[in-house]
Parts: C-alpha cells; sequence; structure tokens
C-alpha cells in the first residue's frame, strides 16, 4: 500500500487526508488535537486507513521518533503534504531526512505555504534531501464582489489535490495578487 504524510491532515488539511485515504493511501497525519483526529477518522471510509501521529513538530527529537515509528509500520511516505507554521523551524528538514533515509526516493513533498512567505526563502529553509521532489503551494485568497476574503478549509484542500494531481513545481491556490487587496 502507498504511505503519505500530511502534516496538519485535521485542520485545513482534513480534505486531503481522506482524500489520500479514498486513494488508497495509508495516511499518516501529525495533528495535536485528538477530538479532531477523532472526528477525521469517523470522516474516512476506512478508519484503519489513517494513522494518528500527535505530535508538536516543534519537540524535534519526539518528531524524528514518531517518522520513525510511522515509516516502520508503514513505509516511507510517497507523498508528503506539510503546512507547518514557524514554531516548527526545522521540522520540515526532520521529516524530510526521515522519509529519505527509509528509502523514500523519488518521494514527493509539497511545502503548503502562506501567501506572504518569500518562495525563495522557504526553498532555502530546507535542506531537501537528494532524490525528493519537492513542490510548493502557496495559499493566497479570493477577490469576489470587489471584497476579499482567506480562503475556506475546502477550497485549500481542493487547490492541495489539484497540485498533487497536476504535480507542478508551484501551485498558487486563490491568489496573490494585487498583495494589497488581501484581507
Amino acid at each position: 500500500m502507498k504511505h503519505a504524510l500530511v502534516v496538519g491532515g485535521t485542520g485545513m488539511l482534513a480534505g486531503v487526508s481522506l482524500w489520500l485515504a479514498e486513494k488508497r493511501y495509508h495516511v499518516s497525519v501529525i495533528a495535536r488535537n485528538e477530538n479532531r483526529m477523532n472526528t477525521l477518522i469517523s470522516r474516512a471510509s476506512s478508519p484503519f486507513s489513517i494513522t494518528p501521529l500527535f505530535i508538536d513538530y516543534s519537540d524535534e527529537n519526539r518528531l524524528r521518533k514518531e517518522m520513525q515509528r510511522t515509516i516502520k509500520q508503514n513505509g516511507p511516505p510517497q507523498l508528503i503534504i506539510a503546512w507547518i507554521h514557524s514554531t516548527g523551524r526545522n521540522a520540515l528538514g526532520i521529516i524530510a531526512e526521515e522519509a529519505s533515509k527509509a528509502g523514500g526516493k523519488n518521494g514527493k513533498l509539497y511545502h503548503v505555504i502562506s501567501s506572504s512567505t518569500n518562495l525563495e526563502e522557504a526553498v532555502k529553509s530546507v535542506e531537501i534531501p537528494v532524490g525528493c521532489l519537492y513542490r510548493q503551494i502557496q495559499l493566497g485568497f479570493v477577490i469576489e464582489n470587489g471584497d476579499s476574503r482567506w480562503l475556506t478549509h475546502e477550497e485549500i484542500a481542493s487547490g492541495v489535490i489539484e497540485a498533487i494531481c497536476h504535480d507542478k513545481l508551484l501551485h498558487i491556490v486563490g491568489t496573490v495578487e494585487p498583495w494589497d487587496r488581501r484581507p
């Protein structure tokens, strides 16, 4: 069975976690909130296709151990979808390193970043292992009826799924321009 890892997979990426499970992936989900994880698992067509990983990814030692555990249990992830806040400075690098060490060559890493993130700096901030295919998904905003708003969780999940299906180096969900129109 194919293995995917979703960081933040119970919140705005919940739809991505469920979609991957429907596509016959075993999905390891890094999250902190047990209630949201239970809700996610109850919504899955096959609850056993989701492995919960309750980790605060800023705890680097625990993150490394949990990555090793889920890789031992489910194999190296072929797909990593990661929305990581600034509190997890080294989390993405640790996740990519552990996947690569376990034989996850040619795996794809989709780095979900905010509209204000500098794309070039985001790439420089992560040490991408050889053989890991790095992709960026930048979340923007929506302009409608003369107003602007942030993306909904459903729009974010749909955009991330589209990025996975089309496998572009950069995929923008919504718009990031004009910058002065952001909510």
